[in-house]
């Protein structure tokens, strides 16, 4: 339903606002309203009105009026948005909410699915209203009220165990095809021995795509996606590039996606990708400690990967060059959370200690350099995770309920890898600590560091600090600021000369691009500033952006990389987000870049686009052993 790129969608929305409000100021202009008995004390009352209320009393107006304006802006805008009040929300901590209630018998079990366009999850009043709406729900399949049972953590006839009702209310909203959803107790029916239990839950529209055409080269791409096929929660995914200039015209990928096979929880990826530069073909079926209270996760999965990785450059080149790296890769895994004990009745303490073993058998046949050799990776951890969560609006979403996970996880990984060359033991250590109050924000820190040993020499280690830090919440009205401040830095420890960082986009500037500017050890800062304005189009709500990063990088394994001079990168613009829709965020930025890559062909000012947030929660969930990441 959505072929057309975000990018050119998000001018269209900016030219046709734009064109509205200039239009706005004409016709106030040129018919200004007739004086009446109170035209003073009128003329005084608008004066005394805020920027953003003119402009919106005038669009009222105008669509008020019988012309073919008139009847465009009534169809497109709404003007009677209110703020809900959300049920439970009051950015306490998720605990005992409904700790009274445990054990008890679920004797009734409702389930209500919400289409996507028109309906509230807090105002069963509300319906659709447009053409739009009503188009938009007659093309969207519902989620079924099975899919929603999968999800739920207790069943009907069944005691209600601790966290149960909590959990499953978050696991719902964390899905992809769900923008919000509610669990409530019926409190008016409850007994002492059994309750009944009401669960209402909105859709989002779940169909979506994106294309991009440049009309000089005759490159483009399209994208389409489907993330609950037939109502069942199932994901489908694809995407074809054509007339593209090296090596090979054409580059196409695909993914199918189950999150929950029948009440196991237990997910299946199946992935297809031919790139020019990187080619996969992979399954895995995989279970998490998606709730506090799991006692099993793992996964079992198969790859095939081809691929072509960057190596080392000199100080002359102008070119990157690439190496061809080929192999397989077998991997499983197998964890199992305790609970401590608790002499309080019905009280569930959150602290789980994990234990979880893995092997990954990788074999090479293609490498770029001598580093690589087919291996037999075993690895082991334990780890003590605390896990708790809030409930807040208008830290990546523009009003949604949002959780946000704190609490703390410390884990120790060891290892052995058996290679058809050498062999060498592994060792790993990570600790992050989270909390959020309301007044002084949210603060996230943690530390990982592994690394390799062989002949009693350290290598292929890693050192990876990282912090995330958002104010609480400003408001004046109608617009909302919040303030968000990243700190990250990776430090290889003897690292293969082909194994190097970046500070391309995600990594460290956004809008940053280049293939040459490689190192080793890396220093990023990251700040944002979101002003969330009352307006709205389409269903798009408007926020403006602005941000600044720096990033330091070094090529050597033991210099620093605050000796050289920080890459810098600004901008400001908007983001338009659309809950309803399942690409939901669109982001167009100017940035401007003040030192520039040598040996490359960059642009000091570029215009972003973006589809997605540049920051993220980091959940507290035990995961699979593994080597820490050095990218």
């Amino acid at each position: 339903m959505h072929p057309v790129h975000p990018n050119v969608k998000q001018l269209l929305c900016s030219m046709l606002f734009g064109l509205m409000l200039l239009y706005t100021q004409v016709c106030s202009a040129q018919d200004p309203v007739k004086p009446k008995q109170d035209s003073v004390t009128a003329q005084q009352d608008t004066t005394k009105q805020k920027f953003d209320e003119r402009i919106l009393d005038n669009l009222r107006r105008m669509s008020e009026r019988k012309t073919i304006m008139g009847k465009l802006l009534d169809a497109i805008l709404e003007f009677d948005r209110k703020e809900q009040e959300v049920y439970g929300l009051d950015v306490e901590l998720i605990q005992r909410e409904y700790e009274k209630h445990n054990y008890k018998i679920v004797r009734r079990l409702d389930i209500v699915t919400l289409d996507a366009f028109g309906y509230s999850i807090n105002d069963s009043t509300r319906v659709p209203r447009n053409f739009f709406e009503k188009a938009g729900n007659a093309i969207h399949i519902k989620t079924s009220r099975g899919l929603v049972r999968n999800q739920l953590l207790f069943r009907r006839n069944e005691p209600l165990e601790p966290l149960a009702l909590i959990e499953s209310e978050r696991l719902l909203r964390q899905t992809d095809y769900l923008l919000d959803a509610r669990i409530v107790v019926n409190e008016i029916t409850t007994t002492d021995d059994s309750v009944d239990v009401y669960v209402v839950t909105k859709d989002v529209f779940s169909m979506g795509g994106s294309g991009s055409f440049t009309p000089s080269s005759g490159r483009g791409r399209i994208s389409l996606r489907e993330l609950n096929f037939l109502g069942r929660g199932h994901q489908v995914r694809g995407t074809y590039r054509f007339n593209m200039n090296r090596p090979r015209p054409w580059e196409a990928s695909g993914a199918y996606s189950i999150p929950n096979i029948s009440r196991t929880y237990i997910g299946a990826d199946l992935v297809y990708t031919d790139e020019n530069y990187y080619k996969e073909k992979s399954a895995y079926l995989h279970r998490d400690f998606f709730a506090t209270n799991t006692k099993y996760a793992g996964a079992v999965g198969y790859a095939d990967i081809e691929e072509q990785i960057l190596l080392p450059f000199a100080p002359g080149d102008s070119i990157a060059r690439f190496g061809d790296l080929k192999y397989n890769r077998k991997d499983v895994w197998l964890g199992r959370a305790f609970k401590f004990k608790t002499y309080h009745l019905g009280y569930e303490p959150r602290g789980r200690l994990i234990v979880g073993l893995r092997m990954i058998d990788t074999d090479y046949s293609k490498i770029p350099t001598d580093n690589f050799q087919s291996n037999v990776l075993m690895l082991g951890s334990i780890g003590y995770s605390v896990r708790k969560y809030y409930k807040d609006r208008y830290l990546f979403g523009f009003g949604r309920t949002e959780d946000i996970p704190a609490g703390t996880l410390v884990s120790f990984t060891s290892g052995y890898e058996k290679g058809n060359v050498t062999e060498r033991r592994y060792f790993a250590a990570s600790t992050s600590y989270a909390r959020y109050r309301t007044q002084t924000g949210y603060f996230y820190g943690s530390a990982t560091w592994g690394s390799f040993i062989r002949d009693d020499r350290w290598e292929q280690g890693v050192l990876e600090l990282e912090s995330l830090y958002f104010t609480g919440l400003k408001e004046w009205g109608n617009w909302k600021l919040r303030h968000y401040i990243q700190g990250r830095a990776t430090f290889g420890i003897n690292r293969n000369p082909e194994e190097l960082l970046a500070i391309n986009n995600e990594s460290g500037l956004r809008g940053f691009r280049s293939d040459l500017l490689r190192g080793s050890r890396r220093v990023t800062f990251n700040y944002e500033a979101n002003l969330y304005t009352p307006f709205s189009l389409l269903g798009f709500r408007l926020a403006a952006v602005m941000f600044a990063d720096v990033a330091w990088l070094s090529t050597g394994n033991k210099s620093s990389p605050f000796k050289n001079t920080p890459y810098r990168g600004y901008g400001i613009g908007f983001r338009f987000r659309n809950e309803y829709l399942s690409f939901s965020t669109i982001q167009l930025l100017l940035s401007y870049y003040p030192k520039l890559p040598p040996n490359e062909n960059f642009d000091s000012f570029r215009i972003l686009e973006s589809s997605r947030p540049y920051y993220d929660f980091t959940d507290f969930r035990f995961t699979r052993p593994g080597v820490a990441n050095f990218r």
